[in-house]
């Protein structure tokens, strides 16, 4: 058994009973073949990316479920001779979530690896020998210094 999702887009003017009744016959395939349907969602009406039969909106539609490879076969020569569905794509989800979990146990062996550093102070505070907040950088005069200088006349040109 293996996790599936099948997206298919419907033509946007079929009515919502349509819609209902091909995903609950969806359902039934995956059922009767001692798949289990995991999710069912409807995204609703959305703009296509590119045209599609002449149309550039379609209502979307996600099934989420577990079965065995010869269950989508089915489910997708169903797709393509059905009238009311312009695109769908399966994509295997158990292949994603393997090595997700390969790419999580590689990086924990790689912190294992790596010595501990000491935790240094929050990056907003000054380190030691550092001027503190609002105190002028070295070699520059301070706000009451600068004030304290009479402004230079202004050059006619």
């Amino acid at each position: 058994m293996r996790i599936y999702e099948e997206l298919f887009i419907v033509q946007p003017d079929a009515s919502e009973e349509e819609i209902d009744a091909y995903a609950e016959q969806i359902k039934q395939i995956i059922t009767g073949a001692k798949g289990t349907v995991d999710k069912v969602d409807k995204w609703g009406v959305r703009k296509l990316a590119y045209r599609v039969n002449k149309r550039t909106e379609g209502y979307y539609v996600l099934i989420q479920f577990t079965s065995n490879p010869e269950v989508v076969r089915e489910i997708e020569r169903r797709m393509r001779v059905t009238d009311i569905v312009m695109k769908f794509i399966t994509v295997r989800v158990d292949e994603k979530l393997k090595k997700l979990d390969k790419r999580k146990k590689q990086r924990e062996k790689r912190a294992k690896r790596k010595p501990v550093v000491p935790v240094a102070a929050s990056p907003g505070a000054p380190g030691p020998g550092a001027p503190a907040p609002g105190a002028p950088a070295p070699g520059m005069p301070s706000m009451e210094q600068m004030l304290a200088q009479p402004a230079e006349p202004a050059k006619e040109q």
